[in-house]
């Protein structure tokens, strides 16, 4: 269990640290806004690229798994179905 939640958390973080660096590359292009508007483009900017990202690696990786290394870890994690409960 602990083994499989590090490696969420590791897929998760990689898309977000990937999303914010290509944010920060199209904030270095020369765009100038003002504060309000590019505070509120930045963070689009990187929800969009961290999902775009995210998913372009997870339709690669079921076609090619080794693929899953650029999202941290090679390994997707692995999830168990809750044990049925009585009443």
């Amino acid at each position: 269990m602990t083994h499989d939640y590090l490696i969420s958390l590791i897929r998760t973080a990689v898309p977000a640290a990937v999303g914010a660096a290509l944010a920060w590359l199209a904030s270095t292009a020369g765009i100038v806004l003002d504060a309000d508007s590019g505070t509120a483009l930045t963070a689009g900017v990187v929800a969009l690229a961290m999902a775009g990202y995210y998913a372009l690696i997870r339709i690669a990786e079921a076609r090619w798994p080794w693929l899953g290394v650029l999202l941290g870890t090679p390994a997707a994690p692995t999830y168990e179905a809750p044990a049925a409960r009585r009443q």
